[in-house]
């Protein structure tokens, strides 16, 4: 026996040395993709000193406090905006609204979801959150009802527009599908509310493709900022003409997202195939077969607003379109309050791209740029260790900045009374 256990092989040194060795390169290659070894911090601020800076400085706690995600993977922006694009949110509620229906000058039907809200403002104040989804989003989304739901107990009535063509089960009513910039039904939405409401006042909500529209409508004319409080627009790109080139790059794989949100567009351009290809007499003109078949081989978001989004409003070229769709120039004509979100890992949205709102806080006393270290595109999640949170670092901020907001204007409104009486005394 004895003889025999000398005579067994024993597996070489070399060979646990080259398993310890896989297993630290997959260790490290986690780590890595994972992002574990970046620092949590709170998200970087751009502003200008003033008395309103300090106020929202001293008034919302999320802007200064380290913005953690769950420990093990939500340090990678592609994480979290995966989770996002494929889950929304976890545990989501199911608040309760009103759909409500606009004929719009062209024969279009826009619809958008009103919620009432569920307890009394912190100021005691009627308070409208009119809030723009990202691309191809609607009410029915997720991480929108989950943002409604805590708007509700926080006291704000919610209008949430739903993107001409997004919902299913809402067919076209003319040759028509919303566009990255055409603020038309937006600002239906907030003439419908301005009128039925006339006591209240509006906060306005952009989410990605909603925060370029909010902005570039709220820059559009002087009159759309009337009983504006603030505009909050979450992880949009400012300028679709710059963003363009790098969302044909391979870089953070932009451009295997833009991939996939085109597919996602196709998908709903064909479903309203019989309205926008079919004999209308209403149709663009320039919409023709051959977009349609054009449309079948699309494999980016820019052939497909080349081909047909860009005919919904007769724009000649993808440049101009983009041009004119994009918020960018419009953005030094906001004078309320403006919080600019984005996240410093957010896949879809290149760092070139956030020069533009840096830029903007750096000249704007009126504007704030929050840019924290992680979050993807829309995610923002919160948790321990493993599982996130239903209610998101994204969605308490909005709220908290919103109320920071409202308690301002309600100090500025008292002082001048104060003023009015003592001079009325002298």
């Amino acid at each position: 026996k004895m003889s025999a256990m000398l005579e067994t092989p024993e597996l070489p040194a070399v060979f646990d040395g080259v398993k310890l060795a896989a297993v630290a390169a997959v260790l490290y290659v986690i780590v890595r993709c994972l992002n574990l070894k970046s620092p949590t911090a709170p998200p970087d601020l751009i502003y200008q000193d003033s008395a309103l800076s300090r106020f929202l400085l001293k008034s919302c706690p999320l802007l200064t406090k380290d913005y953690i995600p769950p420990l093990i993977w939500e340090k990678s922006g592609h994480i979290q905006t995966a989770l996002y694009g494929k889950m929304g949110r976890v545990r989501s509620p199911h608040p309760y609204g009103l759909r409500k229906y606009l004929t719009m000058p062209d024969g279009a039907t826009a619809t958008f979801d009103l919620f009432e809200p569920r307890s009394e403002h912190c100021i005691g104040e009627d308070v409208t959150m009119v809030i723009c989804p990202g691309i191809a989003n609607h009410s029915e989304k997720q991480y929108i009802r989950t943002f409604v739901d805590y708007a509700q107990k926080n006291g704000y009535r919610c209008a949430v527009l739903n993107h001409l063509g997004a919902l299913p089960n809402i067919e076209l009513t003319s040759p028509r599908m919303f566009t990255y910039g055409c603020t038309w039904e937006f600002g239906a939405m907030v003439n419908y509310i301005k009128k039925t409401y006339p006591q209240t006042q509006l906060a306005v909500v952009g989410f990605s493709l909603g925060g370029n529209i909010v902005c570039k409508y709220l820059g559009e004319t002087q009159a759309n900022q009337e009983r504006v409080l603030c505009c909050v627009s979450v992880c949009q790109g400012y300028s679709a003409l710059r963003a363009q080139e790098t969302f044909m790059q391979w870089d953070q794989c932009r451009r295997f997202y833009n991939f996939l949100m085109a597919d996602n567009m196709k998908k709903i351009i064909l479903s309203h195939r019989q309205v926008l290809f079919g004999d209308n007499m209403k149709k663009p003109q320039s919409l023709s077969d051959a977009d349609l078949s054009k449309l079948y081989t699309a494999t980016s978001l820019m052939q497909i607003d080349d081909n047909v989004m860009r005919k919904f409003h007769g724009y000649s070229s993808l440049k101009e379109y983009y041009e004119e769709e994009s918020c960018l120039q419009y953005l030094h004509r906001i004078y309320v309050p403006l919080l600019l979100v984005n996240a410093a890992d957010d896949p879809l949205v290149h760092e070139s791209l956030l020069s533009i709102p840096r830029a903007l806080s750096e000249k704007r006393e009126n504007v704030m740029h929050v840019l924290p270290l992680h979050g993807g595109h829309l995610g923002f999640f919160e948790g321990s260790v493993l599982f996130p949170e239903p209610l998101t670092w994204m969605d308490k901020l909005v709220v908290q900045y919103a109320n920071a907001i409202c308690q301002w204007e309600k100090t500025k409104s008292h002082c001048s009374d104060t003023e009015q009486a003592v001079s009325g005394q002298e």
